[in-house]
């Protein structure tokens, strides 16, 4: 690791698997996890491998702020999703958080990443790279699973690409839906299970999902990941490849995920 680290490391942690990895590589490599959870569904794994677990709602900014600097945490790493959409359905806002709404310039992803980072760091706060405990998780470029795209495949995998690079570009979302040379649909704030499901309503049953990182990533925040829920998704709602920006795209789970698609008929690609 380039990055000096301090001993104790906070870990903001939202949904998914993502986080508890993080907080189990760390713990293995000798660090004290101190982390907030935004979630239920891993609270429980995230105790395991964390010296505290706090709760704090998304909107309590001034709350989490004390609580780190409570435990002596000057570095934090932001992993996991919170949705963008707590902040449209009766959110529960701090006057930091207020005031950190009125001050960005926009609410996309990046524009409110980049000044809670800035907020952060006037605190004596700053926000490590996601993927500094998690470099195992994103597969190399090849054939994931059995099966390899057919000529078509590939083709809806190339423009889809194209696609959600551009839209990467514009800070929309980091995936789409193709098939036949046309997009399906493009993520925007309702995230990647919702594109998804709405973009193969459009298809019949063999849609192609891409995702991807954005042009200039900044690894602090928003890496693109992918899971068992993303699979179990596009087998729901009719999506048979898979296809992934190889050394940009966490794959949690990478075993089950093998075995989900081989098992199913479908393709996984790192590209």
């Amino acid at each position: 690791m380039d990055t000096i680290l301090s001993k104790t490391i906070g870990l903001i942690a939202g949904d998914g698997e993502l986080p508890v990895k993080h907080a189990q590589s760390a713990q293995a490599q000798g660090f004290d996890v101190f982390t907030i959870s935004y979630s239920p569904d891993n609270r429980k794994l995230l105790e395991k491998y964390s010296k505290k677990v706090f709760t704090c709602g998304p909107g309590e900014v001034q709350k989490a702020i004390d609580l780190m600097k409570g435990e002596g945490v000057n570095q934090i790493t932001f992993i996991g999703k919170v949705s963008k959409g707590l902040l449209f359905r009766n959110p529960r806002l701090d006057s930091r958080a207020v005031r950190m709404i009125k001050e960005a310039t926009r609410l996309n992803d990046d524009a409110v990443m980049l000044y809670v980072i800035d907020d952060l760091a006037k605190e004596g706060i700053s926000v490590l790279d996601q993927t500094l405990f998690l470099k195992d998780f994103f597969p190399k470029k090849g054939i994931i699973g059995a099966k390899q795209p057919d000529e078509s495949q590939w083709a809806d995998i190339e423009y889809g690409f194209q696609i959600a690079k551009e839209i990467g570009r514009l800070d929309l979302g980091q995936s789409v839906v193709a098939q036949n040379k046309m997009i399906l649909a493009v993520e925007t704030i309702e995230g990647t299970d919702k594109t998804i499901e709405r973009g193969c309503k459009m298809g019949d049953g063999k849609a192609t999902v891409v995702k991807v990182s954005k042009p200039n990533q900044d690894r602090r925040f928003d890496m693109p990941a992918v899971g068992m829920r993303t699979l179990q998704t596009m087998k729901k709602y009719g999506a048979t490849v898979l296809a992934i920006e190889a050394g940009e795209t966490f794959a949690v789970e990478i075993d089950k995920m093998i075995d989900f698609v081989n098992k199913n008929n479908m393709i996984f690609v790192a590209v």
